[in-house]
This record gives C-alpha cells, structure tokens and sequence, in this order.
C-alpha cells in the first residue's frame, strides 16, 4: 500500500508516491489495525518504484555488455529495512512462536503453516544460516538417513531418495533442508529471523491465575553474545500464546527453553542418555508434548529433559517430532481465549 499522495509528498516520474521524511510514521499510525485471522498488527509493505532511466535501459548480454538498471543505495536501504521492520511489527504478537530452525523446527512451521493458513508463525533462529544440523548427515558427511515412516514428508515435498526398506537415504542433506526451506518461506503466514537468538521467556499468570508461558524475550544473537562488553544492550519481546522449542541439545544456546525453566524452578531436567536409535526416535516423537502450559518441546531438546538416548545421524526422530509438535500447537492454540495475543484462559 502506497501512502497517498498530497502536497507534502513528492511523486516519481509515474506519479507515484515517495516517501517524505513524516511519512513512515503517518504510515505506520494508520495502519494500526488487528485482523480477524492473524493475531498482532498488520501492516501494508511499503514499496518504493524506481523507474528505468530512458537510454539505460538493463540488458542480459553475456558477451561483454550486461548493463544493470540504475539505483541509489538509498533505495537498498529503504527496500531492506521497510520490509524488515514491517516484519517486526507483525510479529510483536504472534499465534506460534517456534525456537530453532534446525529440521524438527522447519518440519514444525512447514506443516503448522500448511494445516493453519490463518496462524502468524515466528521463527527464531540463533544462527545466520538455518538449518541446524541438517546441511550435512553424521560425523561431516553428505547423505541424510531417515527411517520409515517419516520419508512421507520427503515424498510430499518432492526430494528424491533412495529406498533401502527399513530407512531412505537423501544424497545429500542440504537437498531435504533447501527444499523444506523454500517452501516454507514462500507461505503468507510465516516470518523466519534468523540471527536472532531467546534470550529468556515470557512467563505470567494467564486470566485465571494459572502460569504459563506467553512469550519470547529476543535479541540479535551477536548482541546477546556481547553483553559482557557493554552495560546496556536490552532485548525486545514477541508475545505468542504458544512456544515450541527446538533447540537442540549442542550450542550456545542448546536446549534453552527447558534449562531456563530448570533456573527458574518450574521443571526438572533428566539429562539427555547415551545412543540408542531404536528406542531415542520414536520416544522422542511419541513424547513431543506441552512440557509446561504453553511449551511445546520436541527433537533433542526433549531429550534433555526426559533423559531420552541421543539417537545419532538419523533424521526420523526430528520429522516425526516437528510433525507432532504442530498437531499439539494446533490443539492447544484452539483451546485458549486470547486478547491481542495473552492468554485469558484455556478451555476444557
């Protein structure tokens, strides 16, 4: 949506709208408004248009006269962080926030996104590249091994593999992880922010007295990882109804949610046992669940808390496991009363 044209805003060569130095936040103040299907703010992008200088036109030519269209790097600016901050402000109130973009957490938003058009998704992601683990199989090397029968999400989403009975094999791990990402990432209804690390957890009474989790306290993980070289360095917060974490159980920030709620004296935690692939997938799929009223833990993180065997260079577990966590997201999320995103109440 273009801001309208007036006498204080100045037009292009097409008479469209440029933004004045006033107008972003006459912008922003009208646009204030909640919708019905996604929780928080939501607000029209703003694009620029830049036209083509006349005698400049852009050429595809490999043979010595490729010409690029003229721009300013002020119009980079503006393009990057309009659309970035819009972002921000979107998901300041979120229906689903989802910690980690390894694969349980991609498989989590990918099928929540699918199954809940209507649901405003925010993914955190410590790291510059998602991803997590999954660019690469056991011990540095390419295949990626998933056990039946969670290769059926590979089949739906189109990567080849090979079938070798009990397990399929993906040539190489970056395929299931590319091909996850831009599927997802092209849906409505969700945000990744990637350099972007849980610094700690909302967690308040709800309408009825009962605590629960309501939120996220973020932060760019650069800054977060330097707060010992400034004095002041605060965080902003997403407010979502539902969490579901996915962070791991290596990193600096492995396995976060559950071992600050162990700090804070709400759970216990079992301490992750040693390798068994047979037992630790399937009691980690079978055991993703609400950890704690408004938590939904799965993948290695649960194992950290249950005290379930690491199950090592096979996939299934964290399909599976992103899978269940949003059919329990889904649930949960319908059975709480909300205003602007905190929970008044959850229905029996």
């Amino acid at each position: 949506m273009t801001p309208p044209v007036s006498s204080a805003t100045p037009t292009n060569g097409n008479n469209q709208a440029i933004w004045s130095k006033q107008s972003l936040k006459q912008h922003l103040a009208s646009q204030q408004t909640r919708t019905p299907a996604l929780c928080g703010v939501s607000l029209e992008p703003y694009k620029q248009h830049v036209p083509i200088v006349e005698g400049k036109e852009p050429m595809e030519d490999f043979e010595g006269n490729y010409v690029f269209a003229d721009i300013k790097e002020s119009h980079t600016s503006r393009a990057m962080t309009s659309r970035y901050y819009k972002d921000m402000m979107d998901a300041a109130v979120s229906d689903v926030v989802i910690i980690g973009a390894g694969s349980a957490g991609l498989t989590c938003a990918y099928t929540l996104a699918k199954q809940r058009p209507d649901l405003r998704i925010t993914i955190l992601e410590a790291s510059v590249a998602p991803g997590g683990g999954a660019w690469l199989g056991g011990q540095l090397q390419s295949a990626m091994v998933i056990r039946k029968p969670a290769h059926n999400l590979l089949i739906e989403l189109g990567v080849p593999f090979d079938d070798e009975g009990a397990y399929v094999v993906v040539k190489h791990a970056a395929l299931f992880t590319s091909t996850i990402m831009s599927k997802l990432l092209t849906l409505p209804n969700v945000k990744l922010f990637n350099a972007t690390c849980v610094e700690d957890l909302i967690v308040k009474k709800d309408g009825t007295g009962k605590q629960r989790i309501n939120g996220v306290v973020t932060n760019y993980t650069l800054v977060s990882m330097a707060h010992g070289l400034q004095s002041c360095m605060d965080p902003q917060t997403i407010t979502a109804p539902v969490v579901c974490s996915f962070a791991g159980h290596d990193g600096p920030f492995g396995a976060f949610t559950v071992k600050r709620l162990e700090s804070a004296g709400l759970v216990k935690l079992g301490d992750m046992h040693p390798m068994d692939m047979n037992q630790s997938e399937s009691l980690i799929v079978n055991n993703t669940r609400e950890v704690f009223p408004g938590a939904i833990v799965g993948g290695m993180e649960l194992s950290e808390l249950d005290g379930h065997p690491r199950m090592g260079a096979s996939f299934g577990g964290m399909l599976g496991s992103g899978q269940k966590a949003a059919f329990e997201a889904i649930k949960l999320f319908d059975r709480l009363e909300l205003d602007d995103g905190e929970v008044v109440r959850e229905l029996a």
